[in-house]
């Protein structure tokens, strides 16, 4: 499978959050399931092979000892600092991509389906055509 993608996940929030990623079913983890994320800071997660669908979505509130065991105020995904399989537990705001292979098209979006935790947005760089940024910016909480 050849690699097509690199995603950037940026922490614009003024607190830490911990993201999390899930694989659909048929696609490989990627290299990291979860981690801490410093308000401000960027994380690259390179060589997301084509093909590749999921999940990615931030966490909130996170305890975990030196064993990565401990629990998430929202977004947990079984009392992990990696998630390595497991989902969010709700509320947690998604973003959803399945990537083509290819000339197939990739398919993206952000989703509250599963409730809202942070505001969330996705912006497609380095592509070709018409890539529109999708999210949820403002935080429904207030």
């Amino acid at each position: 499978m050849s690699h097509c993608c690199t995603f950037t996940i940026s922490n614009n929030c003024p607190y830490t959050i911990w993201p999390g990623t899930l694989a659909g079913s048929g696609s490989p983890p990627l290299q990291t399931t979860g981690f801490l994320l410093d308000a401000g800071q960027s994380v690259r997660i390179p060589s997301v092979p084509a093909g590749w669908s999921g999940r990615i979505w931030g966490r909130t509130g996170c305890k975990f000892d030196a064993n990565g065991v401990g629990l998430c105020q929202t977004g947990d995904c079984g009392g992990r600092l990696q998630c390595d399989g497991n989902g969010a537990t709700p509320p947690a705001s998604l973003f959803e991509i399945t990537l083509g292979s290819g000339n197939e098209q990739d398919f993206y979006d952000v989703s509250l389906v599963d409730g809202y935790n942070l505001p969330i947005f996705a912006a497609p760089r380095g592509v070709h055509g018409s890539c529109n940024a999708t999210g949820c910016s403002s935080d429904l909480n207030l």
